[in-house]
């Protein structure tokens, strides 16, 4: 599979009238819905952009939305490109890459998890404060990442913004596999063991490399199902568009409060 040509993707984007955005945001599974709170937005199907990849992931629509949130341009790629899908990690990079080559100053990041403690509850939005993985590659080879990803510095502010909002925001660390299967009851123990409070299969090479180009990058989970072995169940992937529903509006009102104030 071919790396995605990130300087073309931009060109064709620049000649939409798509420019220097202010923030990225990158969709989850099932968070769609806030492209609705664009104000005057352009979409663009990702099959319309030369070089872009193919988005297969049900819950991801597969669309870049250009518009005004909070005063502010934005930028929102709606579907992400996983290494469980057969993906390269430049190809699941390349939207943080392409945010980075358009001037981006702040990267939001969601994604939709599995919670693999019993401190989290279906449907709690929780901030990635740190992120794990032994044994998966977070970086391209030939740009080896030596920083690390801490929020310390602003984390209190996020969760003043939140509380402002009304909305309870949870805060721990992603755990992140590559998938595509669930994990297993005992992969789920070691991982609370670990220190994990989230398990699932993006973002966390999206945050660090968010950083090593300079961005403010926050990491928002939508906590959707309980992990195997954590309640009782079979796991399915409707849970999570099931989920994503019900806080869909704190989700919205959440990362327009944050491109507002930061």
């Amino acid at each position: 599979m071919s790396e995605p040509n990130v300087q073309n993707i931009v060109k064709y984007l620049n000649q939409k009238k798509i420019t220097q955005p202010y923030a990225a945001v990158i969709l989850g599974s099932g968070l769609g819905d806030f492209a609705d709170r664009i104000d005057n937005k352009v979409s663009i199907p990702y099959t319309d952009i030369p070089g872009m990849p193919t988005v297969t992931v049900s819950g991801h629509a597969g669309s870049v939305y250009f518009g005004d949130v909070a005063g502010k341009k934005i930028i929102a790629f709606g579907g992400r490109f996983h290494g469980y899908e057969g993906h390269g990690i430049e190809t699941t990079l390349c939207l943080v890459h392409i945010a980075a080559k358009m001037g981006v100053q702040l990267m939001l990041i969601s994604n939709a998890a599995g919670s693999v403690t019993q401190r989290l509850n279906v449907g709690d939005l929780m901030l990635i404060n740190d992120f794990m993985s032994p044994g998966y590659q977070f970086a391209q080879k030939d740009k080896p990442t030596y920083i690390r990803y801490d929020n310390k510095a602003f984390r209190g502010k996020i969760l003043q913004i939140a509380a402002k909002c009304g909305i309870h925001l949870q805060h721990g660390t992603y755990f992140y596999v590559k998938g595509p299967t669930y994990e297993t009851k005992a992969e789920v123990r070691a991982f609370r063991t670990m220190g994990a409070d989230v398990c699932g299969m993006s973002t966390a090479p999206e945050m660090l490399e968010s950083v090593r180009l300079g961005m403010n990058c926050i990491g928002i989970t939508l906590v959707t199902n309980m992990a195997t072995g954590v309640s009782a169940g079979k796991l399915h992937h409707s849970e999570v568009k099931e989920t994503a529903e019900t806080r869909k509006d704190d989700f919205a009102r959440l990362i327009t409060e944050l491109i507002q104030s930061f």
